[in-house]
């Protein structure tokens, strides 16, 4: 329904244009039609938006976000972070020793180094590193959440999402540990780190790697 409202209210170029008068007015349209559904929908379901008490849900959302972020998972997970900020912060020299290394292994000519294979090798650990940095902590926010929430299997799918990540990361930081004899030691501690934040999440979430992500985990 969102494709087929924004293909009619915006198949004028004019409303494509953020600095033209035409797309604020469209966008205004959509807002007050979104608004008018969700109305519609409530009286449907007998709702009362007007009898909502917003702040209370409001306070009632604070406590449950304040009790997921102190969960042992989640603060393991925004370490976790955290240091691999620090970890790229601090490789700079890292990296131009090893691009110095594989440059001269490239002039050598010696297909058994495969310097370019080297390179696209950390390439694809760094992206894989960089990419789950967050989205481990922010998965596993929500999963806990969800517990909080009575929504199990939001809780389970937001678990396996993270537990999948985790399981990427430590991939990738293996590869890092291979490239990086130099930095072996904090590579060790931090696959440590992984590792202890995967069995924490497969306790705390028993039931995540059975649960079923349609499209992804099944054909339905």
């Amino acid at each position: 329904m969102n494709f087929a409202l924004s293909e009619e209210h915006f198949a004028d170029p004019e409303t494509h244009d953020i600095n033209n008068k035409a797309f604020w007015e469209k966008l205004s349209e959509i807002f007050q039609l979104t608004l008018e559904m969700v109305k519609e929908t409530a009286r449907d379901q007998g709702i009362d938006l007007d009898a909502l008490d917003l702040q209370a849900g409001e306070d009632e959302c604070k406590s449950i976000r304040n009790v997921a972020e102190n969960h042992e998972c989640c603060l393991a997970a925004e370490s976790y972070s955290n240091w691999v900020t620090k970890w790229f912060d601090s490789a700079e020299n890292l990296f131009e020793e090893k691009t110095d290394e594989l440059n001269q292994q490239a002039r050598l000519g010696l297909p058994a180094l495969d310097p370019a294979g080297q390179a696209s090798g950390i390439e694809e650990a760094i992206n894989i590193i960089r990419w789950y940095q967050h989205f481990i902590y922010v998965k596993l926010i929500r999963a806990v959440q969800g517990t909080l929430d009575d929504f199990a299997s939001d809780s389970d799918g937001s678990a396996k999402v993270a537990l999948i990540a985790i399981d990427r990361s430590i991939g990738a930081w293996g590869q890092m540990y291979e490239h990086f004899p130099q930095s072996q030691d904090d590579i060790l501690d931090v696959l440590v780190h992984l590792e202890k934040l995967r069995r924490k999440a497969l306790i705390a979430f028993p039931n995540a790697m059975a649960f079923i992500r349609p499209g992804l985990d099944s054909d339905s």
